[in-house]
């Protein structure tokens, strides 16, 4: 059984930046896709970005292209999401996800197996 771990959330002024990241515990993740959810209050839970174990490149959210970064460290089972330029609504609490699978990146949530707790994310001036 997999096991994920998020941390780095805070609050931060609007334009400044943060890093999440999220580490496995248990488990192969090699063979991993993970992914970085999000979901403000009253809103569903919203795909960010996804990165394959193999195969590194990234899927971002329209949304998120230009100001956010994912990436993979296999040999620590840490993926990170760099957040730069972030604006008020981007808060939200942010979820690392994972599934055993190395296809085409899923937006959906429901795809995903493994979730980590959320880390809160606050953009306030």
């Amino acid at each position: 059984q997999v096991q994920l771990e998020e941390s780095g959330g805070g609050l931060v002024q609007p334009g400044g930046s943060l890093r999440l990241s999220c580490t496995a515990s248990r488990g192969t993740f090699s063979s991993f896709t993970m992914a970085w959810f999000r979901q403000a209050p009253g809103k569903e839970r919203e795909f960010v970005a996804g990165i394959r174990a193999t195969n590194r490149t990234p899927s971002y959210a329209d949304l998120v292209k230009g100001r956010f970064t994912i990436s993979l460290d296999g040999a620590r089972k840490t993926v990170s999401l760099q957040l730069n330029s972030l604006q008020p609504e981007d808060t939200a609490v942010y979820y690392c996800a994972g599934r055993l699978f190395l296809g085409t990146i899923s937006t959906m949530s429901s795809s995903y197996d493994y979730w980590g707790q959320g880390t809160q994310v606050t953009v306030s001036s």
